[in-house]
This record gives structure tokens, sequence and C-alpha cells, in this order.
């Protein structure tokens, strides 16, 4: 189910707003699609020791070490089953990749600057740490992540990690 995307290598303005939405529950996220590699289906994760919980582990993808981290857990969402629809978005950051588990991916959507709003402010206790912008598509909302704040709290964590190969 390896699904390969030019995002990470692929031309600055043909994809400029356009996000690849996924699930989690029944919350619908996006994350640029300039970040994505491929999608792979659910596969065996080696677990590492004193990481948080969120970081599942390590999948080797052809060669190259992949820290993978449990997006539900990292938003602190209950812990799911892993299904057939499951699957792991791989994103890549300068030179870090790292796996996001998600429910399931969606579609891949363009969404006009014009139409992404700035998250709420944190004075209204909306936690907005890794959200960018929210998107609208007619009568629904997108929550667009920031794919850089997402991976950078476990930042040295997760280079680690990936150095070990």
């Amino acid at each position: 189910m390896a699904e390969v995307f030019e995002g990470a290598t692929g031309n600055e303005d043909t994809l400029q707003g356009r996000f690849l939405t996924f699930t989690l529950g029944d919350e619908i996220y996006g994350l640029a699609i300039r970040y994505v590699v491929e999608i792979i289906g659910i596969q065996s994760i080696t677990i590492v020791p004193e990481v948080p919980q969120y970081i599942k582990g390590i999948i080797n993808l052809r060669g190259k070490i992949i820290p993978v981290i449990d997006v539900r857990l990292k938003f602190g969402k209950d812990e799911a089953e892993y299904s057939d629809r499951t699957c792991i978005i791989v994103i890549e950051i300068g030179d870090v990749s790292v796996g996001l588990i998600v429910d399931n991916v969606d579609e891949v959507l363009t969404i006009d600057e014009n139409d992404i709003a700035a998250p709420p402010a944190n004075r209204t206790g909306f936690e907005n740490r890794y959200i960018m912008g929210i998107g609208k598509i007619g009568n629904n909302v997108q929550l667009l992540l920031d794919c850089e704040r997402l991976i950078r709290t476990d930042a040295f964590g997760l280079e680690g990690l990936a150095e070990a190969q």
C-alpha cells in the first residue's frame, strides 16, 4: 500500500495550498503535501525503551530507520487498535524523516490561502501548539497541522533514533 508523493522533492509552486487529509476518530486534519514522502500501511514497529508513550518505536523502511509517532497519543487522545485502514504517513523535514500513525488517510485537497484562517489565540483555551491554520472547505473546517512544530518537540529524541542506523 505504499503510495509515494512528490512532496518532499516536488516543485514548491505546484504544492502550494495542497494538503493531505487524514482522520483521527471523527476529526479531520491536514498536512502540507510538501512534507509528505509516502504513505504506507501499518507494519512491524520495533519498540524503543525510554521514549515518550506516543513514540511507538522505529521501522526499517527500505534500509532507512524511521521513528514512528502515534498522532492520537501525541494529541492526548485514547489509544486505538490498529486496523487495515491505519496508515503511516512518512514526512520529511530537513534531513529528519518521521512516520505519523493515523487512523485513515482521506485525500489531497487544495485550499486557497484566503480560505485558511489563523488558529484562535491561546487565551481562548484552544490548544493550538501544532495547528498552523484552519482550512475552510465549504461548510467544513480542517485543522491544518504545522509539521515542523509537530516533530520539533521531539527533535532530539527522533534524530537520535534515526541516527542509530
